[in-house]
């Protein structure tokens, strides 16, 4: 008994070091959240009434079909009007250190409040919202019950923050991977080393396989940039900021179609391709993307628990 116990600490060691050395970690497979807050968010989060003509709603850009982008390559919000860039997903944002394409939102909570302030996107206020939270009778019971008081505008961005913290997508292939309950097929686990050795690595690592820096889009060969592109640019005005972004996260990236910030790659296919002349280089050949692709769709994790109710 004493041997076999011995042996089994020597396996978890051995087993505990190799996943300290990989550079991705996986998703916890459940968080603290504050379950009354965030079921009340998930009702503002889909409740177009929070825009000024009650066409857009937060799940207008984040598409919960949709791993939680936008299928669009660029929104569009009240009146039709076009934004400037692909919607981020919202799945897992939780975990990123800064919100959105350049960063300008420190926190979740920064970020619910930029489009529905947006004249593009839900171009509301805070009086607009309060007047009709507080005209309905079901939101005045709801914010009573969880908030203890009538209907405000900091609450209800405090909701809809706790529904965002909630939308987790744990126990994907590669999660169960890192934690040593399956294996990886071949082509996956050939698309996992490649990942590593050509350098996807640097950027992409971490929790959320990205999400936790800033890096330069085009750093081999330019990327074109435009006069709206969302960069850190846009907020700095540092000439080494243009095309500076925060790295996307790749969790549920064969969801969340098209990709980079103006939607421009169509496939996933078509972003490796880019990606790997723009800032790698080199021209990938037929069998690398096909074992990437194969690894990238080993990310794609569980519906988050709060939208299969």
């Amino acid at each position: 008994m004493k041997s076999f116990i011995k042996a089994l600490i020597i396996v978890l060691t051995a087993f505990h070091f190799i996943y300290a050395k990989e550079p991705i970690k996986p998703i916890p497979q459940k968080i603290d959240y504050n379950k009354e807050k965030a079921e009340l968010g998930k009702m503002l989060f889909f409740d177009k009434n929070l825009s000024s003509d009650k066409t857009i709603s937060c799940a207008s850009c984040h598409d919960p079909n949709h791993g939680g982008a936008d299928p669009r390559p660029v929104s569009t919000g009240v009146k039709g009007r076009k934004g400037y860039a692909n919607a981020p997903t919202v799945f897992n944002s939780y975990f990123n250190f800064r919100q959105f394409w350049n960063g300008r939102a420190k926190d979740l909570k920064e970020q619910a409040n930029g489009p529905i302030h947006n004249p593009i996107e839900m171009n509301m206020n805070k009086e607009k919202i309060e007047k009709y939270l507080r005209s309905n009778e079901f939101y005045r019971k709801m914010f009573k019950k969880v908030y203890g008081r009538k209907p405000t505008y900091e609450d209800a961005l405090d909701a809809i923050v706790e529904f965002e913290k909630a939308l987790i997508t744990p126990n994907s292939k590669f999660d169960r991977y890192l934690r040593g309950e399956v294996k990886l097929s071949p082509l996956e686990l050939k698309g996992y080393k490649l990942f590593k050795t050509l350098g996807c690595i640097t950027c992409h690592n971490g929790i959320n396989i990205g999400g936790n820096s800033f890096q330069k889009m085009g750093v081999i060969y330019p990327y074109v940039r435009k006069e709206k592109t969302p960069d850190r640019y846009a907020i700095t005005y540092k000439e080494e900021d243009k095309m500076v972004f925060k790295v996307p996260s790749l969790r549920n990236i064969a969801l969340t179609a098209p990709y980079f910030h103006d939607g421009s790659a169509k496939t996933l296919e078509e972003a490796l391709i880019k990606m790997a002349y723009h800032n790698l280089g080199f021209t990938l050949t037929e069998e690398e993307i096909k074992a990437l692709v194969a690894f990238l769709k080993t990310l794609t994790g569980e519906k988050p628990e709060i939208l299969r109710k």
